[in-house]
C-alpha cells in the first residue's frame, strides 16, 4: 500500500492570495462576478494536484465568529481593513469549486484555520504520515516536523518552495521549535500583536539561540550587554508574553476531523467542467469538459498568464534587512516651530530651482480633514518639517503669510507625492501652489501602470531604502491615533523623511520618464491634469437629498408590490434574497426545470439560470425584476445621500490617475462613472444631480471617439470618409460588409449586427465570439470579419502592425506616447499570447481616447481661468464631462467648450460632441 500524503491548504490566505496576483487583471465574468479570486485558487490547485497527487486533501477556512484569541484580545486584528467585495463574492464560489473537485472544505467557529491545520497535521504526523502545509503565513513553521513539511508559494518562478526543518533554520535563524519564541519577540503587525521594539529579524533569532526560550532571554534582560536587547526585553516582557501565547498555534482543538476521513479521490469532471464554464475559464472547461467556450470582449475572464494564480506577494515584501533606511547622523532633519525660524528657512529656500513638500493631516479626506504640518526639502538629506493648526506649532495664518512667496513662486518646480491630494490640503487651508508640478506617484504609473505605487513600495524599488512607517508614529488598531494628537517633535522625522525622499525619488523617475519618452505625456497631460481633477474635487456635484428619499420610498413600494405578486405565484412567503428557499420554491414547489444542483443539493439561482427561464416563465422574471430594483434602491438610492458633504450639499468624488494601466480616470469614494445608464429606472437617479439656483448643468459627450480613433490610426480611408461626412457609422458599416446598394437599405437589424462588428473586430473578437453575440453560425461569423476586412482593410493592417511592434518593443502606446508594456506578447502558451494581443491591440485605441478627454480638460479650465468664467467643470464620466453653467453664461460657454473638446487633439477624421443643458443630469444627457 503507497504511503498517506496528506495536503491541507490554508484556505483565506490562499485567496487573498489569489484575489491580489490578479488585482490589476479587473476579471470577471458575463455575469459580472469577479472570477480573479477563483482562477487563482484553480491555478494553484491544478499544480498541487498535478505534481504532488495527494492521497487525502482539504481547504481549511476562518470563520467570522470571534476566536479564543479575541478574547483573550481585543485588538487583534483590529486593524484589518474590510474584506475586498472580490472575495466575499469569490470565497463560496472557491468552495462551492472545492465541493466539484471532491475536496473537503473544514472550518470551526471560535479556532482559525491555523489551528485546525495544526491540531490535523499533529495527529497525522503521530502516526508518520506526510503532511504538507500548503500556505504563505510564516507562522506556521512552528508546525514542521520529521513528517510534516511546508509548501510556501514561490514569489519570483511560480509553484511553491519545500520548507523542512532546515528551510525554517534558513529563514527564521532557529529550527521549528523556537520559532515561537523568535515570533514573540517580533510580534505581527498585521494581526495587531505587538512585540519587542528593538529587537528585529536579526537580533532576534540570535537571542534565542543563545537562551533557549523567551522566557530565559527576559530573565537575563538586565545582564545584557547590548542596549537596545537589555531595555527593549525589561520595557516590553510583558508585550512579549502576551504575543507568545497568541502566535502559538493549538494542536488539541476538539471534535476535530480525522485526517483519515479527507481521502481524495478525484475531481466530478463534468459538475467541475461546469463550473468553470460558467466562470468563463477557457483552458480549464477544456480540460474538464473538452470544450472550447468564448468569452465576450467587453468581460476580461482570463488573465495574461494563465498561471498568474500562482505567482505570489511575499509575506516580507520590502522589509529586507538589507535595505539602508534612516540614519540620524547621515541627514539634517529639522523642525521649524516658530514664526521667526520659519521666517529665515523661507528666505533661505526661496531661490531655490525645485521645491519638493509634503503634508501631515489628521486623516484622509482632502475635503473633511484639515493640515497639521508641511515638510520641505530642496536638497537630499535635508528638510524641514513646519507644524500649523496644533499645540506647539505656528499660527496658521501666519505660516500661511510666510510660506506663500514659497508656494506661489512659478519659476520653482513643486515636487510632491500625490500631489493633488497634498495641493487639496494646502488650497483649504488657504494656500496657493503654483509652478510647474511633478508628481512621484503619477511618475511611477507612467513608468509601469502595474507596479505598487505607494511611497515606501518606489522608495524600495528605485532607492533601495526602507522609509519609517507611520504605524511608528500613531500606533495600530483602536488605540490608533490622529498626527493632531502628537507633539509635532514626534512627527519631526518622519514627515522630513517624507520630503526628502520624495525628493530623491523625483530625481530618478524624471530619469526614468525622459530614457522612456514619456516626459512630455508627464508634463503636458498628467501633470497638468492633477491640479484640474483638484479643482473638480473641492467644487463637488450638488445632489438633491429629498428626491433620492422620494425615490427609495417609490422602490420600497415597487419592491412590496412584487413581493407579493411573487408570494402569490408561490402559493407561499419566503424569504426572496435566499438562494436555498429561492431554489426550493422555483423547482421543488413549482415545478420549474432546474439546472444541475450543486454537490451540497442546492439549486442555482444564477442571474444566468434565471434569465434563460424568464423566457418562458413569469415567476424568474418577477425574481430578476426584485432583484435589480433591491441592487439599485441599495446601492444607489439609498447609498448617496450618506456622501453628501453636510457642509456643502454636494458630492465630492475623487479621481484617480494611476488605477486603469489604460490611462482612463477612474472615481471612487463614491465611484460617480457607475451610475447606471441603461435601464429607464437606473437613468432616474441622475436626476438627483442638480444644478444650483440661477445655474444649469451641461452634458458634453464625444460622440464614438474609440472608433474615430481607430478610423485615424489605422488610416482606413473608407472608416474616415465616413465620419468626414458625418455618416451614421453603423449603417455605414452594414452597407459595407452587407454589400448594400446604399445606406437606405440598411435595415435595423443590419444596423445592430453592423454595431457588435464595429465594437467587437478592432478589439480582436473571434468568429465564434461574434457569431455569439449575434445569434448566427459560426461560418457566418468568420464570414462577416472577413467582408468587414475585404471593406476596412486599413484596420486589419492597423491590428497586425500593432501586434508586430508589441512583439518587437514589449509595449504599445498612444498617439500621444504613452505606454503600456506587454511581457506576455511573446509568450508560447496560445491563450497567454491571445490575451496580449488583444490588450496590445485595444490599449492604443482606449488609451488615446482616454489622453483626448484629458487633454479637452486641461484647455477648458485652462480657458475658464483665462476668461474668468464662472462656468465650472463638475464630473468626468467615461467620454462625457458635466459642467455647471451660470444662466448669464448660457449663451456662450457650451459653443466654445464644444470648440475646445473637438479641437483637443487632431485626428484624421473629426472628433464630434454632442451637448445637452438642463437643470439636472439626466435631462441634460
Amino acid at each position: 500500500m503507497s504511503k498517506s500524503l496528506l495536503f491541507l491548504l490554508d484556505g483565506m490566505a490562499l485567496a487573498y492570495r489569489s484575489h491580489y496576483a490578479f488585482i490589476n487583471s479587473n476579471l470577471q465574468n458575463s455575469e459580472g462576478i469577479p472570477t480573479g479570486p477563483i482562477m487563482g485558487f484553480a491555478n494553484t490547485l491544478e499544480k498541487l494536484l498535478d505534481e504532488h497527487e495527494p492521497s487525502h486533501i482539504a481547504v481549511v477556512w476562518d470563520t467570522d465568529a470571534p476566536t479564543f484569541r479575541h478574547k483573550m484580545d481585543e485588538d487583534y486584528k483590529a486593524n484589518r481593513p474590510p474584506q475586498p467585495e472580490e472575495l466575499t463574492v469569490g470565497i463560496p464560489l472557491i468552495k462551492e469549486m472545492l465541493d466539484y473537485y471532491g475536496i473537503e472544505n473544514i472550518e470551526q467557529d471560535g479556532f482559525e484555520a491555523d489551528d485546525i491545520i495544526g491540531t490535523i497535521a499533529d495527529r497525522a504526523n503521530a502516526e508518520d504520515v506526510d503532511v504538507f502545509l500548503v500556505t504563505p503565513d510564516k507562522d506556521f513553521m512552528q508546525l514542521v516536523h520529521d513528517h510534516i513539511t511546508m509548501y510556501k508559494p514561490d514569489n519570483q518562478e511560480g509553484g511553491f518552495n519545500l520548507i523542512d526543518r532546515e528551510g525554517v533554520k534558513d529563514y527564521f535563524g532557529v529550527y521549528p521549535e523556537k520559532v515561537i519564541d523568535v515570533l514573540a519577540i517580533l510580534g505581527d503587525k498585521s494581526d495587531n500583536i505587538p512585540g519587542v521594539k528593538g529587537i528585529g529579524k536579526k537580533g532576534a533569532p540570535k537571542l534565542i539561540n543563545k537562551y533557549g526560550t523567551l522566557e530565559a532571554a527576559i530573565e537575563d534582560a538586565p545582564n545584557m550587554s547590548s542596549k537596545r536587547h537589555r531595555e527593549g526585553l525589561q520595557e516590553y516582557e510583558e508585550e512579549a508574553l502576551h504575543a507568545k501565547e497568541m502566535v502559538t498555534i493549538k494542536t488539541d482543538v476538539p471534535n476535530t476531523i480525522n485526517w483519515e476521513d479527507l481521502d481524495w479521490d478525484g475531481a466530478h469532471d463534468e459538475e467541475l467542467g461546469e463550473f468553470f464554464k460558467r466562470m468563463e475559464f477557457r483552458r480549464l472547461t477544456k480540460q474538464y469538459l473538452g470544450e472550447e467556450i468564448e468569452r465576450s470582449m467587453d468581460k476580461k475572464s482570463e488573465p495574461a498568464d494563465e498561471n498568474q494564480g500562482d505567482l505570489f506577494v511575499s509575506d516580507d515584501e520590502g522589509s529586507s534587512s538589507s535595505l539602508d533606511h534612516y540614519e540620524e547622523e547621515e541627514v539634517k532633519y529639522q523642525l521649524i516651530d516658530t514664526a521667526e525660524e520659519l521666517k529665515d528657512l523661507v528666505a533661505e529656500l526661496q531661490g531655490s530651482g525645485t521645491l519638493c513638500f509634503d503634508t501631515e493631516t489628521d486623516g484622509i479626506d482632502p475635503i473633511e480633514n484639515d493640515l497639521v504640518g508641511i515638510s520641505l526639502s530642496v536638497e537630499q538629506g535635508t528638510a524641514y518639517y513646519v507644524p500649523v493648526n496644533v499645540e506647539g506649532g505656528i499660527d496658521l495664518d501666519e505660516a500661511r503669510s510666510l510660506l506663500e512667496p514659497l508656494f506661489t513662486n512659478e519659476e520653482s518646480l513643486k515636487v510632491a507625492h500625490n500631489f493633488k491630494f497634498d495641493y487639496m490640503m494646502l488650497r483649504r487651508a488657504g494656500l496657493d501652489v503654483k509652478g510647474q508640478a511633478f508628481d512621484t506617484m503619477i511618475a511611477g504609473y507612467l513608468l509601469d501602470a502595474d507596479q505598487k505605487l505607494k511611497m515606501d513600495k518606489l522608495t524600495q524599488k528605485y532607492l533601495n531604502y526602507e522609509t519609517i512607517e507611520i504605524t511608528e508614529l500613531i500606533g495600530e488598531g483602536r488605540k490608533q491615533k490622529t498626527m493632531d494628537e502628537l507633539d509635532p517633535s514626534e512627527i519631526t522625522v518622519y514627515a522630513c523623511e517624507d520630503a526628502d525622499i520624495t525628493l530623491q525619488l523625483y530625481k530618478v523617475l524624471s530619469e526614468a520618464l525622459a530614457e522612456d519618452d514619456l516626459t512630455e505625456i508627464a508634463e503636458t497631460l498628467e501633470f497638468p491634469l492633477m491640479e484640474v481633477l483638484a479643482k473638480m474635487e473641492l467644487d463637488g456635484i450638488l445632489v438633491d437629498r429629498s428626491m433620492l428619499e422620494d425615490f427609495s420610498g417609490t422602490l420600497r413600494e415597487d419592491l412590496l408590490e412584487i413581493e407579493e405578486k411573487i408570494y402569490e405565484k408561490a402559493g407561499t412567503e419566503f424569504n426572496i434574497n435566499s438562494p436555498k428557499q429561492l431554489g426550493e420554491v422555483l423547482f421543488d414547489r413549482m415545478g420549474l426545470p432546474p439546472g444541475k444542483k450543486t454537490k451540497t443539493g442546492q439549486y442555482s439561482t444564477a442571474e444566468s439560470v434565471l434569465k434563460k427561464l424568464a423566457a418562458d416563465y413569469e415567476m424568474p422574471d418577477l425574481i430578476l425584476e426584485y432583484r435589480a430594483l433591491k441592487k439599485l434602491k441599495s446601492t444607489y438610492v439609498d447609498a448617496l445621500p450618506k456622501l453628501i458633504n453636510e457642509e456643502t450639499g454636494r458630492i465630492h468624488t475623487d479621481f484617480n490617475q494611476t488605477i486603469a494601466a489604460t490611462g482612463r480616470l477612474t472615481s471612487s469614494n463614491p465611484n460617480l462613472q457607475n451610475i447606471p445608464i441603461r435601464t429607464k429606472r437606473g437613468r432616474e437617479i441622475r436626476k438627483a444631480f442638480v444644478a444650483p439656483e440661477g445655474m444649469q448643468l451641461l452634458s458634453a459627450d464625444y460622440s464614438q471617439v474609440e472608433l474615430r480613433v481607430i478610423a485615424s490610426m489605422s488610416g482606413d480611408e473608407n472608416m474616415i470618409e465616413a465620419f468626414k461626412n458625418d455618416e451614421d457609422i453603423h449603417s455605414r458599416t452594414a452597407k459595407e460588409i452587407f454589400d448594400l446598394e446604399s445606406i437606405d437599405n440598411v435595415t435595423s437589424d443590419h444596423r445592430r449586427k453592423a454595431k457588435e462588428v464595429n465594437f467587437g473586430i478592432p478589439y480582436g473578437v473571434s468568429a465564434y465570439g461574434l457569431a455569439n453575440r449575434l445569434g448566427i453560425s459560426n461560418d457566418e461569423g468568420k464570414k462577416m470579419i472577413d467582408q468587414y476586412f475585404e471593406r476596412f482593410p486599413g484596420i486589419l493592417e492597423y491590428i497586425n502592425e500593432t501586434k508586430e511592434f508589441a512583439k518587437e518593443h514589449g509595449y504599445v502606446k498612444t498617439l500621444m506616447g504613452r505606454r503600456r508594456y506587454i511581457p506576455q506578447i511573446n509568450a508560447g502558451n496560445w491563450n497567454v499570447r491571445s490575451y496580449a494581443e488583444r490588450t496590445a491591440i485595444n490599449m492604443p485605441i482606449q488609451g488615446t481616447a482616454a489622453d483626448i478627454i484629458k487633454q479637452a480638460m486641461i484647455d477648458i479650465q485652462r480657458y475658464l481661468e483665462e476668461h474668468q468664467l464662472e462656468t465650472n467643470m463638475l464630473l468626468q464620466v467615461h467620454d462625457e464631462l458635466i459642467f455647471e453653467v451660470p444662466d448669464q453664461e448660457c449663451d456662450t460657454t457650451p459653443a466654445k467648450l464644444k470648440e475646445l473638446m473637438e479641437a483637443a487633439y487632431e485626428l484624421s477624421c473629426p472628433l464630434k460632441v454632442d451637448m445637452g443643458l438642463a437643470d439636472d443630469w439626466l435631462e441634460a444627457h
